[in-house]
């Protein structure tokens, strides 16, 4: 896949994640927040929890389960402590999620998913 096509799909990935998470009662805060250490695709919030959401889009669902590893996390792990005080206030919890797309799939959301 181009390059191009890639970020058009990424694209339509965070749109859909943005409106999933809508559907679970989060409010989208912020999209697209580049740091130095990395990008952060949707800052959300439901209650008291801030979240980072890391945003993979595949073509199809089977190729999901090797879009995320260990590496990618500790960026937005890294991303996220740099833009925690920006979006959370005190007493507030942080909490770093990843969103799974595929296109005519429900998105799959892993919560929690980096416990470093």
């Amino acid at each position: 896949m181009n390059r191009a096509r890639a970020e058009r799909s990424g694209r339509r990935g965070e749109t859909v994640a943005g409106w999933y998470l809508r559907l679970k009662g989060y409010r989208i805060l912020a999209r697209r927040q580049r740091t130095p250490r990395g990008e952060i695709d949707l800052v959300a919030k439901r209650g008291r929890t801030i979240v980072f959401v890391e945003v993979k889009t595949r073509a199809t669902p089977e190729e999901l389960d090797f879009a995320i590893d260990e590496y990618r996390l500790e960026r937005v792990a890294a991303a996220a402590e740099i833009l925690a005080p920006k979006f959370a206030g005190h007493g507030e919890d942080i909490r770093i999620d990843v969103i799974l797309t595929a296109p005519g799939h429900w998105p799959r959301h892993i919560e929690n998913a980096w416990m470093g």
